[in-house]
């Protein structure tokens, strides 16, 4: 660090204060009565400024720039602008004795003998607080909250911005040390790393990792070598406060004290002793450093920590003020006689390199050593001004003032970053170069070099004839390492350490500024100072080229023949002879390691990376690959590995093209290297072969045609074009005299002209080279009908698989007549079937199936299917019954009927199960082991039937809001269900909604006993919500009523003529007799009809005969019942006047039974009874085999019924009649009026 006077003016009286503008461009100058304001560049003076009647003693510049602010000894404060212009005048009881502006509201504090002042621009008056004692220095915190005041009785009062005292500091030596100067620290970030005061501790280590701002400097002499690696940290000093926000305030005073305070008040380390008395302190901008000006006659640097660095400039006088221009390293200086002094300080670089640890000095007393690789950084700390760095291998050495110190690190890794003290050489030593080994110092003073031990004994000198210009370790063993020195004179020597005899290389005619020799020592590269680079073989001494413009140079660690050098704004790489190839960098190159360059810049070390690009093609220019490769390794793109690939595999040098291949791993050229380099295993050595092999790779096809027509090949180049589609090139090489090789080519063609969306094209081909398949494909696909029908009549019917394909086609194109067409011409019955079937024309189906009953079965089983999801469900049995497949046909009915049910389709649901009661009777009828099991689904699914059909009304009546049905019609459904659920209850019906019914229907009619047993049974059951309401009321409300039936409502057995009750625990039967009741299916009113039985022995066929033989005895009156026959229903219908049947009836007699039996006694007639019988007064139920036929006598003559031909279901003429006309059909099975009877 050295200072340089800028330029120096004189007043005629004492400069009392300093203050910058804060764009540094004008400096106030307090001198006398007046104000000066000097320009900073040149000095000039622009204008002496009056106002003040005595002598000024402090002037203030605000932040903004916008005004300043002077004091005199006549007690009066003025407010100046910026253009020189004073706007404000304010005065104390006293002389005035410092002002400082807020630096963030800009409010003026002003400081007099006994009060201090507080002004700012929005306020009208100043408030002034009293001081017990004269204030003679004060300053503002950064955050412009606090406000500390210096006294002359030794002690510092902070107050905050309304002038309260916060904290008072009493300094020990009280009013005898008064406090004349005070600086707030201006950086808002400190980091303290104060020293123990411990002596045998003097320097401590701490890994404090940073990026740390640098000062601008020029570059000096410097000792460097090449990189190496590690990301450690050091151990942390125990002095070490956290990287905290902290407003620190140095004080110093007339006991000659520097001292540190915390806003808090308290004290940071001890007290700095100075040796005279201070006038001012100042920090520079970022508050790394402090000055010190007074009664010594000099301005004196400090780090913020308080260690002295040196001096700025001796004066004649004492210095009163001094301060800093903002933003910079230029210092202005007053003085006691008037003297203004304006310096630059110059911060010279103090640095060491050896391969990739660079140590620089950092805050004058601390050392960072950095990582390049790694970025990472370790910060020693000192207390001294650091003079002189190196660095090498492990050891690194910082001379101070007084001593040498020696650090190592910690551990023999490479990459370890954690250094420790090893040795202290205490004494001072004046050198112009620093050199460290593994146990030796190197000293260069002038022509001489010292080589001192660790423990600071000199073991070696030498002499030089000139000026040492540049020292560099080159290494060695430890103890033995090797130094390469340059002189003025350029004499350029190689000294051991432990040889005390230089051995001279060479020696040239201009001075030396830098040197480097090549990893294997036999290059010497050399700087002259007319900026030549100078490149010598050590041995023969030979001059092997120069390059101008150069500062620096540097060999690569890793490659032997490739150097860089700087100059001129340029980084230039030579490898071996080839010309420079050059970039654009500022800086000095001290290294180059692989394809890294280590570049100091001003203060600045970075490593630049460089692709090695330029040089591999100079090698690349000359086919020396191997060269080429090497280069490559030390770095550079995938480009330029694959370019360099791609030249040895054309130079067939498959060894360094196997290897860059593999750096940009691809494995298609690794494939073509290892089968060339089978196949020269096993004897082939055709290099014009293996050549158009690589050109194919490489796209290079005519060249690779060529040369595979010169090596005899040329089948290859006819497969090369071929698999490239260049058809017209292949033509060229295709042999006329096979005509495989020319349907293989059209083939190709063809497969290509698919390729590219030619399909047309593709298809021509393909049948002219015989590809039927193919060809009819891509007709297919495209949907071209006209192609396919033309191929398939053009094709023998002995070509299956081409006519199968388009059939298929014409299938899927919805072109049934061309597919039915090529399977009549294949002869495909199966075939031209399954094509009827999958396109629903089933009357083409059926007519084969009648001609070919083979196929019987596959046109009846899809047809039956398909009507059935049509829902034309009869037509669907009768065509599953025809393909035998009478399981298929229950299977689908009892899936109809399940989803019936789930959707509450009840009338549906009834009518597929009464249909599956019919089939399950054709299946027992057709097959005999099943028999017994389909008569037992066939009365249950009639029994499921009659139960569904009747619940059908009971559901509309809870879920709709009208009925269509009577009252009394509701009642005997419902009672009808309750006596028929009285086993299990079917899936879908609802217990809770029968028992409504039959209570609310029982409750109307008068039942009131069977109502309020609905009631009683629904309390066991869950009600819904919506049935609940209405289950309460009604369930109090029949409790009103008696507890009994009406007798209207009663069924009256016809067998026995019993009255039953309306709850029958037997269910839907006699209570006495056992008579089961026959029900009508649309008012479900106990009919007048008596069930009975013929004998054994008696067929159906011969009891209808019996019947049908003789009309039965009737009155004398003429008048007697009408039988009534049509093909939908067959009824009994009563003359104008009623018949008297006469007492002596013989079926009258069979009616009789044993009272008190349990047992049901049916009714069972003879021949002689059927004879009796009247055909119109019987009604027969014609099952099918295997069921009996059922018979039933009429016993009322007033009423007439009518039976479904159909389903059997029993219904009053009347009521089947009027149904018959709304639904056109039976209510039951649905057998339509106009369909005959089967």
């Amino acid at each position: 660090m050295r200072a340089a006077l800028t330029w120096r003016d004189r007043a005629e009286q004492c400069i009392y204060d300093l203050a910058f503008k804060p764009d540094g461009t004008q400096l106030i100058v307090a001198a006398g009565n007046r104000l000066l304001v000097y320009d900073t560049s040149d000095g000039t003076l622009i204008q002496p400024l009056k106002g003040h009647k005595d002598t000024v003693y402090c002037v203030a510049y605000a932040k903004d720039g916008k005004r300043f602010a002077s004091g005199s000894a006549d007690k009066s404060v003025i407010i100046w602008t910026s253009k020189l212009e004073g706007i404000l005048k304010y005065t104390h009881n006293d002389s005035i004795q410092c002002i400082s502006y807020n630096p963030l509201t800009h409010q003026l504090a002003s400081c007099s003998s006994g009060d201090f002042g507080l002004w700012s621009p929005e306020q009208k008056s100043v408030s002034k607080h009293k001081t017990s004692c004269r204030i003679t220095c004060c300053s503002w915190t950064n955050d412009g909250q606090y406000l500390a005041l210096g006294m002359f009785n030794g002690i510092v009062s902070i107050r905050n911005k309304n002038g309260d005292e916060k904290v008072k500091i009493e300094r020990p030596g009280g009013s005898s040390s008064p406090i004349w100067s005070i600086c707030w620290n201006p950086s808002s970030r400190w980091q303290n790393f104060w020293s123990r005061v411990d002596e045998e501790e003097e320097e401590s280590v701490c890994s404090y990792l940073e990026e740390i701002p640098v000062l601008e400097s020029r570059p000096g002499s410097r000792q460097d070598s090449q990189p190496e690696k590690k990301d450690h940290e050091e151990q942390e000093s125990p002095f070490n406060f956290r990287d905290e926000r902290n407003d620190i305030l140095a004080v110093a005073d007339w006991g000659q004290k520097l001292s540190f305070y915390h806003l808090s008040g308290k004290q940071i380390g001890k007290d700095r002793e100075l040796s005279f008395d201070p006038c001012c302190v100042s920090y520079f901008t970022k508050g790394e450093y402090l000055l010190l000006g007074g009664s010594d006659r000099q301005v004196s640097l400090f780090t913020k920590d308080g260690v002295r660095l040196g001096t700025l400039g001796e004066q004649n006088s004492w210095v009163w003020t001094c301060k800093v221009k903002p933003d910079s390293n230029y210092v202005a200086v007053g003085c006691q006689d008037g003297t203004i002094s304006f310096y630059q300080l110059i911060f010279s670089t103090v640095h060491g390199l050896y391969k990739d640890r660079y140590a620089y000095r950092d805050s004058m007393t601390d050392v960072i050593v950095q990582h390049l690789i790694t970025e990472q950084k370790v910060r020693i700390k000192g207390r001294e001004l650091v003079k002189k760095i190196a660095i090498y291998k492990n050891r690194l050495a910082i001379q101070m003032p007084e001593r040498i110190l020696i650090y190592e690190l910690y551990s023999d890794d490479s990459a370890d970053m954690h250094y420790r003290v090893k040795k202290k050489i205490v004494k001072k030593f004046e050198c112009n170069l620093l050199v460290v080994c593994s146990d030796h110092i190197i000293l260069c003073q002038e022509k001489r070099l010292q080589c001192l031990s660790f423990s600071g004994v000199k073991e070696r000198e030498w002499l030089m004839e000139s000026l040492i210009r540049y020292i560099k370790v080159i290494g060695g063993p430890p103890g033995r390492e090797g130094l390469l020195v340059g002189l003025k004179n350029g004499q350029i020597l190689k000294i051991f350490v432990d040889n005390p005899f230089p051995i001279v290389l060479l020696k040239q005619s201009t001075a030396v500024r830098c040197l480097d020799m090549s990893a294997s020592r036999k290059k010497l590269a050399v700087v002259d100072e007319n900026d030549t680079c100078l490149v010598y073989d050590i041995h023969t001494k030979e001059l092997l080229f120069q390059e101008p413009n150069a500062n620096s140079v540097a060999w690569n660690t890793q490659c032997e023949d490739m150097l860089c050098f700087s100059g001129g704004g340029y980084l230039n790489i030579k490898a071996s002879n080839f010309p420079v190839h050059q970039q654009k960098l500022q800086g000095f190159v001290v290294g180059y390691n692989g394809s890294k360059i280590f570049c100091l810049h001003a203060f600045s070390m970075s490593a630049v990376e460089v692709p090695q690009s330029a040089p591999m093609y100079q090698y690349l220019e000359r086919k020396m690959f191997k060269e080429a490769y090497q280069i490559a390794c030390l770095g550079v793109t995938d480009a330029d590995w694959r370019e360099l690939a791609m030249e040895a595999l054309e130079g067939l040098e498959f060894e360094t093209a196997k290897k860059a291949f593999t750096r940009v791993r691809d494995l298609r050229y690794l494939e073509l290297i290892s089968s060339i380099e089978e196949r020269k295993k096993h004897g082939e050595n055709n290099n014009d072969l293996f050549l158009a092999d690589v050109y194919a790779y490489q796209g290079k096809f005519h060249e690779a045609a060529k040369l595979y027509k010169r090596s005899g090949h040329e089948n290859l180049a006819l497969e090369m074009y071929t698999d490239l589609r260049m058809f017209d090139h292949a033509k060229d090489f295709l042999g006329s005299e096979d005509p495989k090789d020319t349907k293989m080519l059209i083939k190709k063609q063809a497969d290509w002209a698919k390729n590219i969306n030619e399909p047309k094209a593709a298809v021509e081909m393909y049948l002219s080279a015989g590809e039927y398949m193919k060809a009819i494909e891509i007709s297919g696909d495209n949907g071209w009908v006209d192609m396919l029908i033309e191929i398939a009549r053009k094709l023998d019917k002995a070509e299956r698989e081409p006519l199968d394909k388009c059939a298929f086609y014409f299938k899927q194109l919805d072109n049934p007549g061309y597919a039915a067409e090529t399977y009549m011409k294949v002869g495909d019955l199966k075939a031209l079937v399954q094509l009827h079937v999958d396109t629903h024309h089933w009357e083409e189906a059926l007519a084969l199936s009648e001609k070919h009953p083979e196929f019987k079965d596959d046109v009846y089983v899809p047809y039956a299917q398909w009507l059935a999801e049509n829902d034309r469900f009869e037509e669907a049995q009768k065509a599953f019954h025809k393909a035998g497949r009478q399981t298929e046909a229950v299977k689908v009915l009892e899936q109809l009927t399940h989803n019936a049910v789930v959707e509450s389709r009840f009338n549906d649901a009834a009518y597929y199960y009464w249909m599956l009661s019919v089939q399950c009777l054709d299946i027992a009828q057709e097959n005999e082991q099943q028999k017994t099991e389909m008569l037992q689904k066939f009365h249950r699914f009639q029994h499921l039937a009659e139960v569904y059909h009747a619940y059908h009304f009971i559901h509309r009546y809870t879920e709709e809001p009208f009925s269509f049905n009577s009252p009394e019609t509701l009642f005997n459904i419902s009672r009808f269900l309750l006596h028929s659920l009285t086993k299990e209850t079917p899936l879908g019906i609802s217990k809770v909604k029968t028992l409504l019914a039959l209570a609310k229907q029982s409750k109307a009619l008068g039942a009131y006993k069977l109502a309020r047993h609905a009631y009683e049974k629904l309390q066991g059951l869950h009600i819904p919500a919506r049935f609940q309401k209405s289950f309460e009321l009604g369930s109090l409300t029949i409790r009103s009523k008696p507890f009994h039936d009406s007798e209207e409502l009663l069924p009256l057995c016809y067998r026995c003529s019993t009255n039953n009750p309306l709850l029958n625990n037997l269910g839907n039967v006699c209570i006495n007799c056992r008579q089961p009741f026959v029900f009508s299916a649309s008012s479900y009113e106990v009919l007048h009809l008596v069930e009975f039985y013929v004998e054994d022995g008696i067929t159906d066929e011969e009891a209808v005969a019996l019947i049908d033989l003789e009309a039965p005895r009737v009155s004398k009156r003429e008048n007697k019942w009408q039988e009534m026959m049509s093909d939908y229903g067959q009824s009994l219908r009563l003359d104008d006047s009623t018949d008297i049947i006469e007492d002596d009836d013989p079926f009258t007699a069979k009616l009789s039974f044993e009272q008190g039996g349990s047992e049901f006694v049916p009714v069972v007639v003879n021949r002689a009874v059927l004879r009796s019988m009247s055909r119109r007064d019987v009604l027969v139920k014609r099952w099918p085999q295997p069921l009996r036929w059922q018979y039933y006598r009429s016993l009322l003559p007033d009423a007439s019924i009518t039976m479904c031909p159909s389903c059997f279901q029993m219904f009053h003429t009347e009521d089947y009649e009027l149904l018959i006309l709304q639904h056109n059909c039976c209510p039951f099975c649905r057998r339509r009026r106009d369909e005959s009877n089967q």
